[in-house]
């Protein structure tokens, strides 16, 4: 049995999501960053760039460009708030968990922090890809060839 909405909560979220796409945070591009990967959304327009510094297998730095609705800014914001300086591992499960929330009505995973406001956007199957750019962007560019370190292993 699933619980009543609480208008509380649902106003918190908004302003979440209204916070971060007015104030984005990790928004440019990094100029030494190690992957790059581009996405968009031709239905909407929405288009993503995100940059990533890894160092092994952890985030360093993460940085994210583009243009579209408040829902794929806020969530762009969002993520990388929630990886930078993360493992890699880490930032793969999050995904998971990100993507079960949005596509099968999962209930949020404590994991997910703040990223737990855009929950609400599941009830919109046409804006739940506006949410999800951001995270196919991020799995394109982890799967790129990881560049070699000086004088380690090529």
């Amino acid at each position: 049995m699933s619980a009543i909405p609480d208008p509380q909560f649902d106003e918190l979220f908004r302003e979440i999501i209204l916070d971060h796409y007015r104030k984005p945070r990790n928004r440019g591009h990094l100029a030494d960053a190690t992957a790059h990967a581009e996405g968009m959304n031709p239905v909407c327009g929405d288009a993503i760039e995100l940059d990533l510094r890894l160092d092994g297998e952890a985030i360093n730095d993460i940085a994210f460009a583009g243009e579209g609705c408040s829902i794929s800014q806020a969530s762009a914001s969002l993520m990388t708030e929630r990886l930078k300086g993360r493992p890699v591992d880490e930032a793969r499960q999050v995904t998971g968990k990100f993507r079960a929330m949005m596509m099968d009505g999962a209930e949020p995973d404590p994991d997910l922090g703040d990223l737990e406001a855009l929950q609400g956007v599941a009830k919109f199957p046409a804006r739940v890809k506006c949410a999800l750019l951001v995270w196919n962007v991020l799995q394109e560019a982890l799967q790129q060839p990881k560049p070699a370190t000086p004088g380690g292993p090529q």
